[in-house]
């Protein structure tokens, strides 16, 4: 191989798995190695995967298949390494069924990349002395560059460039869910300590990032297995805090972790966005306790109530499962009921999935299929009803936008603090440059989509 082999990643799933295809993309870049903006272009294509439920398991291997049989069969020397969730649900069984694949890495593994690497293809990662690949995107290189900016970083941990960029404040959880496999593919919960928080944070932001989301399995647990009595407050204060952050978004945070403390220094730190994402999965309490959960829909009004007392003007997402074994039609109408009085603007609804390995799969009275697609589908129709009520009341309102840049339509478009990214919909605006913050007038809205005017 006359060139450094080329390497191009393709990301399945959700921003965690965002976050660590991004950590691999930068051990890459001060590698000699070099990157490809498209699999095509790659010697080395790494698919980084979900598992996370049936669904998401085959797209996974779909994908992989795609990428040896259809997309990519012209090239005898590209090699396909499969990352994430995939690998560590499955694990060394995979070896037998995946003959396309050169190797497997389970997440706790993603940082034996490069010497993965090396043993493919027989070449050094050479690590700190890069050499540029023909096909080496323009951006990694720029973000070599930006990534000097860092204060005391002796390597690069990441490389993302948007405006928008997620930072993993924990990983793993320590529930017990009947219905989740997070546990058995991300083990158990792991805090990153806040010192590490507040450099990536830092980088984020020499690296061109106006927003910071920040994500785990629950980050509302953030702290717990480290010394001391930090909490996830303490996070939010200490990254609101990092010049160039213009704002701060929290996702995935439990109910049962919202504190009036939290509430608080989200009220206090302007540059917090005054929105929760809290999934909450049901609203009977029977189902709940079946599902290892706590709580009630009584309780969950109780602690939206207080929410709203401390932030008036918060924006709440929460996601709910339906068909779950052993619901009931009145745990559905119960649930149904919750919703509309609730009124969260963004609900995500998803039919339950019995997975391999869960106790929920194991349980009696399991909900037929088409039931449950049947339920999911009556509640986001629903949840529908409501989130475009809801948009439309931003109409003749004025926001901040973060402007992202331009669609494959040709719009500009961007996010007010109301919408998180990629799940929530998107300001269309008449004009603006991408990682601007402007401020406009909303004229209209299409579902949960708004139209905006700069002024």
């Amino acid at each position: 191989m006359t060139q450094p082999p080329a390497i191009a990643f393709v990301t399945l799933g959700c921003p965690k798995n965002e976050v660590d295809t991004d950590r691999m993309r930068a051990a890459v870049v001060q590698s000699a190695f070099g990157l490809a903006e498209q699999p095509s272009d790659a010697d080395i294509v790494v698919i980084n995967t979900c598992a996370f439920i049936r669904e998401a398991t085959e797209e996974s291997l779909g994908t992989i298949f795609s990428l040896a049989n259809e997309s990519l069969p012209d090239r005898a020397d590209r090699a396909l390494i499969v990352t994430g969730c995939l690998p560590s649900r499955y694990g060394r069984d995979l070896d037998q069924q995946l003959p396309e694949v050169a190797a497997l890495l389970p997440v706790a593994e993603e940082g034996d990349l490069l010497a993965t690497i090396e043993r493919i293809t027989g070449v050094s990662a050479g690590r700190g002395v890069r050499q540029s690949a023909s096909d080496t995107s323009a951006g990694a290189r720029d973000a070599v560059g930006a990534s000097a900016v860092s204060e005391g970083d002796s390597a690069m941990m990441r490389t993302d460039s948007e405006p928008s960029a997620y930072l993993r404040i924990s990983d793993g959880c320590h529930r017990a869910c009947a219905y989740c496999t997070i546990p058995a593919i991300r083990g158990p919960h792991v805090s990153v300590p806040l010192d590490a928080i507040v450099a990536e944070a830092r980088q984020l932001v020499a690296l061109g990032a106006r927003e910071i989301v920040l994500v785990g399995q629950d980050i509302t647990a953030w702290g717990r297995d480290l010394d001391g009595a930090g909490t996830l407050a303490d996070v939010v204060r200490a990254v609101s805090a990092v010049r160039g952050v213009a704002w701060v978004r929290l996702m995935y945070v439990q109910p049962d972790g919202v504190t009036d403390e939290l509430l608080e220094v989200m009220a206090s730190a302007s540059n917090v966005c005054h929105y929760l994402d809290m999934p909450l999965q049901h609203a009977s309490a029977t189902v709940l306790r079946s599902m290892g959960r706590r709580g009630s829909g009584v309780d969950f009004l109780s602690l939206i109530a207080r929410i709203r007392a401390i932030l008036p003007d918060v924006v709440l997402r929460t996601t709910l499962i339906a068909g779950f074994p052993g619901e009931t039609r009145d745990d559905v109408k119960q649930l149904h009921a919750f919703m509309q009085e609730a009124r969260f603007d963004y609900i995500g609804v998803f039919a339950y999935s019995p997975e391999e390995g869960t106790t929920a799969a194991e349980m009696p009275d399991q909900v037929p299929p088409r039931t449950r697609r049947a339920r999911a589908q009556r509640l986001r129709d629903v949840a529908d009803e409501i989130g475009f009520e809801k948009a439309a009341e931003q109409i003749g309102r004025t926001h901040t936008v973060l402007v992202e840049g331009v669609d494959e339509d040709g719009s500009v478009v961007g996010r007010w603090c109301g919408q998180a990214p990629e799940i929530d919909g998107v300001v269309v605006l008449d004009r603006g440059s991408a990682g601007e913050i402007v401020s406009a007038r909303i004229l209209d809205s299409l579902g949960y989509d708004l139209e905006g005017e700069v002024f």
